[in-house]
């Protein structure tokens, strides 16, 4: 009972966070992004782990999630959104043709990782790890640890 009711919270937060995106600027906006993707990353991850009981509805919703998470990213990083509380490394616009294929190929790995709709645990390990190694890569590159 316990589980449900965790796995239906998380989804809830699923449809209430898209929700919350565009009502502030574009580093609160990305940051409320990210939220969402480490929300994800850790349910994710926990399945994986068996600390969770693998769901196949909410492994699909996870990468779904991840999916508009990539498409809507982008578009939070103009000219200007490098000042202020953000960890976005100044490569993201130095380096805008690196960052799109960054971004670019993000995308193209959760909408991959969608198309696949994991049914097993195993499957999801292979959709998830797709997508999460992007995460990685993008944070070495474009990303400034604070702290």
């Amino acid at each position: 009972m316990m589980l449900r009711a965790v796995i239906a919270a998380a989804l809830a937060s699923a449809v209430i966070l898209p929700a919350t995106i565009a009502t502030a600027g574009p580093i609160e906006d990305r940051q409320a992004i990210m939220k969402g993707n480490g929300r994800d990353t850790k349910l994710g991850g926990d399945m994986l782990k068996g600390a969770t009981p693998f769901d196949a509805a909410t492994a699909q919703k996870i990468l779904a999630n991840y999916a508009a998470a990539a498409k809507a990213f982008p578009a939070h990083f103009p000219a200007g959104s490098n000042k202020g509380e953000t960890e976005a490394a100044p490569a993201i616009w130095s380096m805008p043709v690196d960052w799109k294929a960054a971004t670019d190929k993000f995308q193209k790995d959760t909408t991959a990782a969608v198309a696949m709709k994991p049914a097993t645990l195993a499957d999801f390990g292979k959709a998830f790890g797709m997508v999460t190694a992007n995460c990685k890569s993008c944070h070495e590159s474009f990303r400034i640890k604070k702290g």
